[in-house]
């Protein structure tokens, strides 16, 4: 029998977890969703399927659970699946939780062998299937329609260790790029870095050590380089031993940016040095050789410090409402002969979860989105608003959903397959607390203040959560 899950922060209002796995085929439409915008949104995202058996102090905790909503020929349909992970499917047949939802914490008896993998963090498709990915375990493969589980892949036994939730994907050839941090074991400051083709297939495996360890949540690619972020979330095997935290805030150390050329080895990894920030994510990234010299353009949501963990003695972490990510553009000469870089402020107006026309993954772009908080004082608040900024001319518009809505990562969605870069719409989940339910929201990218143009109703609240895809249909 289930017990009440406690009365935590992190599990309250629409971050507690929706405990029913469900089908809706055909979902009310306020508005009229376009002809032409045929597809799935997929989410991913931490959905406890039993009470914390100790600290559950972190939004990042819980088994993943994908919800996704079908849009095609005006209508929309949702589904909801847990990722039948190892972990998961012996959770459910003993009927209690097994693994602790927090670092460190003791085991069931009889569980202690049994993988870590929560997979929750982000869901993309990939060579006909969907991956759910944490950013310390293998990817789970899921069948694109049904969302049945099929296991972890481990690429026919060639790489075995973590995966980012953030791999690459070149518009070009269809190649995908990730990395893993702590790629030798915990608390290893080596990083891994793989390519996988079009068809699933790994092609390239390899392994470098960073300066010192830390939690890289996301990297950059260009059509030319690999951009590695190492920022001051340091992991500490000797402070982790002396009942500190796992992972803990350091300024003491610097932030460095290794850049490797995309037909390079690792060895040739150069080295960027700068004052201590952190980035959860980055926009994104090119390379340009105006005036014979090569330079890296990266465009990133920069905080001064490491959000949501503690500093080294442990004290407090500092919420994402006190500060939003700064988007920023750092510029990177390969031709100089100096290890610093140069930082240009793009946008007054903080946020988080930027994304852009991914048709011009690792090119000049002009277009880009992002959520952010207008209301920090409310209860249960992350984002409530989502952003447009035209990088060329700074103009910026925005859409608030209201008073107790809150919103989910937009995603971009071009109009039509060969439409100009951020000609399309953004697709995103909005939750209403005064029904507690979420709709999905499609907003025309001419002018997003002008609000939805279709809104579907889902049955269910989607938690918040971290990550999401669109997929076209097929």
């Amino acid at each position: 029998m289930s017990k009440p899950f406690p009365n935590k922060p992190v599990l309250k209002n629409n971050f507690a977890p929706v405990m029913v796995e469900c089908d809706a085929p055909d979902l009310i439409v306020h508005g009229e969703l376009p002809a032409n915008l045929a597809g799935t949104l997929y989410r991913n995202g931490p959905n406890p399927m039993f009470p914390p058996l100790g600290n559950h102090h972190h939004w990042f905790l819980g088994e993943g659970m994908i919800h996704a909503i079908n849009l095609e020929d005006g209508k929309a349909s949702y589904r909801n699946r847990w990722v039948r992970t190892e972990q998961y499917n012996a959770q459910r047949e003993a009927g209690e939780r097994l693994v602790g939802t927090a670092f460190g914490e003791p085991r069931k008896p009889g569980a202690e062998k049994l993988p870590n993998n929560v997979a929750n963090t982000n869901v993309v498709s990939h060579a006909g299937k969907l991956w759910a990915l944490d950013e310390g375990s293998s990817p789970v493969m899921m069948d694109m329609k049904t969302l049945e589980t099929e296991g972890a892949n481990n690429f026919g036994g060639k790489y075995q260790g973590p995966m980012t939730a953030h791999p690459k994907f070149d518009p070009k050839t269809g190649e995908m790029m990730f990395f893993g941090y702590m790629a030798d074991g915990p608390a290893s400051p080596d990083i891994s870095y793989q390519v996988v083709d079009a068809q699933g297939n790994l092609t390239r495996s390899e392994m470098f050590k960073a300066p010192y360890a830390s939690m890289v949540h996301d990297f950059i690619t260009t059509d030319e380089h690999v951009i590695f972020p190492i920022f001051p979330a340091t992991i500490d095997m000797d402070r982790i031993m002396k009942g500190g935290p796992m992972i803990a805030w350091d300024p003491s150390q610097s932030t460095w940016i290794g850049i490797m050329g995309r037909n390079d080895g690792v060895d040739s990894i150069r080295w960027f040095e700068g004052d201590p920030c952190y980035v959860y994510h980055p926009m994104n990234a090119y390379t340009t050789h105006e005036g014979g010299k090569t330079k890296v353009v990266a465009d990133v949501m920069k905080y001064s410090r490491v959000p949501l963990f503690p500093d080294v003695d442990g004290n407090k972490v500092m919420d994402l409402g006190a500060e939003l990510g700064q988007l920023v553009r750092w510029t990177f000469d390969l031709d100089g002969n100096t290890n610093d870089y140069t930082e240009t402020e793009l946008n007054d107006i903080g946020g988080e979860f930027p994304r852009f026309d991914e048709r011009f993954v690792g090119h000049e772009y002009r277009h880009g989105y992002y959520a952010t908080m207008t209301r920090p004082e409310a209860e249960g608040a992350p984002f409530d608003t989502f952003v447009h900024v035209d990088l060329k001319t700074g103009n910026t518009k925005t859409y608030e959903p209201g008073e107790g809505c809150f919103v989910h990562e937009p995603v971009f969605v071009p109009r039509t397959e060969k439409a100009e870069e951020g000609d399309g719409y953004l697709v995103s989940l909005v939750y209403d607390g005064s029904k507690n339910l979420s709709d999905l929201v499609v907003l025309d990218t001419d002018d997003i203040s002008q609000g939805p143009i279709a809104r579907a109703e889902l049955p269910t609240r989607v938690p918040f959560g971290f990550h999401g895809n669109w997929a076209d249909a097929v």
